[in-house]
């Protein structure tokens, strides 16, 4: 299995984070979850193995295929295929497609906590420049401490802002019921109840509950992400 590393960003100054929001856009109303994920991995080397590799430098991209994994400080992707392009600035974006259920799954740490951020969909869409990611089709995201999940929300798109630590939620057109696929078109999630310390209590069962439906939002903003395909 080939493995192989891209030099990481070039570092810039970045404002402090801001508390993570749980953005669903449904009027404008929004949910504080802080996340606080951990801002060193925007300027990591990605690192990526894969049954096999197809790569074009002139062009900057690499095609990856079988069981593709990569790893960007504590971020985690892995899908069937990724096509890694190299930016003229030093950043790098990825696109994920596939992977085990037909979806790519995508984990990140929260700093200084033992909790992570993941979560799983159709496509991924990783930006290094705009430091964001893009879930479409059947998208899940979780919050887990430890191994518990203590937040979930699910959709039919969700966008993941690592810098302003806001999430974008839009439910799509009827959900077929599989696992994963919001629910006639809905928003679904469940957020758990914090004390002052910023810590959550662990729900019992991974699944969002019928009683916590949200409404889906309007259309979210797409990268410009290109493909070789």
């Amino acid at each position: 299995m080939p493995v192989f590393s891209l030099p990481p960003a070039e570092p810039r100054h970045r404002p402090a984070g801001l508390a993570l929001l749980l953005a669903l856009l449904v009027g404008g109303a929004l949910f504080a979850q802080p996340a606080w994920a951990d801002k060193s991995d925007r300027f990591q080397p990605l690192n990526f193995a894969a049954d096999n590799a197809r790569v074009d430098d002139n062009q900057r991209v690499n095609v990856l295929t079988g069981n593709v994994e990569i790893t960007k400080g504590s971020i985690v992707l892995r899908a069937a295929k990724v096509e890694v392009r190299q930016q003229a600035d030093g950043s790098q974006t990825a696109v994920a497609t596939n992977g085990a259920g037909g979806r790519a799954y995508f984990r990140q740490r929260r700093e200084g906590v033992d909790e992570f951020i993941e979560g799983e969909a159709e496509r991924i869409e990783y930006d290094g420049q705009g430091d964001k990611v893009y879930f479409k089709g059947r998208a899940v995201m979780r919050r887990l401490s430890g191994a518990t999940v203590s937040d979930e929300v699910v959709g039919q798109s969700i966008v993941y802002d690592n810098r302003t630590e806001v999430f974008q939620v839009a439910g799509g057109g009827g959900g077929g019921g599989t696992s994963g696929a919001s629910s006639g078109g809905r928003v679904r999630g469940v957020i758990a109840p914090r004390n002052d310390g910023g810590a959550s209590a662990p729900r019992s069962s991974p699944a969002p509950r019928d009683g916590a439906r949200l409404a889906p939002s309007g259309n979210l903003s797409q990268p410009a992400l290109e493909s070789t395909r």
